[in-house]
């Protein structure tokens, strides 16, 4: 199986035919396997990508150097600071100027518009590594990884996604899970649930894929069965003292813990996080909140973020062999 995805952008992952995920997901393998036989082959030799971060990264960034390294490409970093992106020169003109010099183009910020005029004025392949509305490479991620845990193809497994499923990661999943014809189960709070366009897109797209989706704000029905449970950070720092009040007390039931692991009636369900996570009191946010609020763990707790069912350090690893595929496919 292969097609001709060169040149394309990954600014959403509506963007690619569930046969081009599953293609992306097969490359992805294959490149792991061949980066651990160390045989790999570099296909981007001569390549220059450049990586424009508004918004901070761990995960993102290493990802994304060491797979254009790995494959002989090279890479420019930008943060804020370091270009005048909608500071002293509109976004159009720097994707006009960006196009001539680089191959490809990856954007970690806010506004999905963004990523979007950078693809439409640059003329040269541009992935999104983050937007409030998207996170198209996580998810690719969190798919290769459930088919590594999984003892079924993907679309005989289910996942469910627990806490606010409003922004990038709770639609993100939707959408892969859909597209790859999965047992979706989103569990949140009335107001914390995926946008009702999206979700009507999805049920008719799950008419043509066989994926069923569940919006439950039950805890305990939604995660009955499943085979991963998923959940992300809850608040951000610098939201108002008493939105993250209403938010603790909203959410709290849907903390992945113990209880709701063994909830799912399955004695292999695993667990799984885009990172980072608040599982402990060893971040300065974690300390924040204990302090004001009295709570030593967040959105998971420590004893199952550190169990034999947690696979979130594999989920961080498969960031860069998928994201390696991306490139591959589109640069190479």
């Amino acid at each position: 199986m292969s097609f001709n995805l060169r040149n394309k952008s990954l600014l959403a992952l509506k963007d690619f035919s569930p046969r081009e995920i599953r293609f992306l997901l097969s490359l992805a393998k294959e490149l792991k396997h061949s980066k651990y036989a160390g045989n790999e082959i570099p296909r981007l030799k001569g390549k220059n990508i450049v990586l424009i971060f508004e918004k901070s990264s761990t995960r993102t960034r290493c990802s994304f150097e060491v797979a254009v390294h790995d494959q002989g490409g090279h890479v420019t970093y930008l943060d804020s600071a370091g270009s005048q992106l909608g500071h002293k020169e509109s976004l159009k003109d720097t994707a006009r100027v960006l196009g001539r010099l680089y191959d490809g183009i990856e954007y970690r910020g806010y506004d999905q518009t963004a990523v979007e005029d950078l693809a439409r004025h640059s003329h040269v392949p541009v992935w999104n590594g983050l937007t409030d509305e998207s996170h198209p490479t996580q998810v690719l991620a969190d798919l290769m990884t459930m088919e590594e845990f999984g003892d079924r193809p993907l679309h005989e497994m289910s996942f469910c996604y627990l806490g606010d499923a409003r922004f990038n990661m709770g639609c993100s999943l939707l959408v892969g899970g859909v597209q790859m014809g999965m047992d979706v189960r989103i569990a949140a709070p009335d107001g914390f649930q995926p946008p009702p366009p999206l979700v009507d897109e999805m049920r008719a797209l799950a008419q043509t894929t066989g994926a069923r989706i569940t919006i439950e704000t039950d805890p305990l029905k939604a995660v009955a069965g499943a085979d991963f449970l998923y959940t992300d950070v809850w608040v951000s720092m610098g939201e108002p003292d008493d939105v993250w009040k209403e938010r603790l007390e909203l959410l709290l039931p849907y903390q992945i813990n113990t209880g709701l692991m063994q909830a799912t009636g399955k004695p292999h369900t695993r667990f799984m996080h885009c990172l980072p996570a608040f599982h402990n009191l060893e971040t300065e946010v974690g300390r924040e909140v204990h302090e004001k609020y009295g709570l030593s763990e967040l959105e998971v707790t420590d004893d199952v973020f550190e169990s034999e069912a947690s696979i979130v350090f594999t989920q961080a690893e498969n960031r860069m062999h998928t994201i390696k595929a991306v490139l591959v496919a589109t640069l190479a």
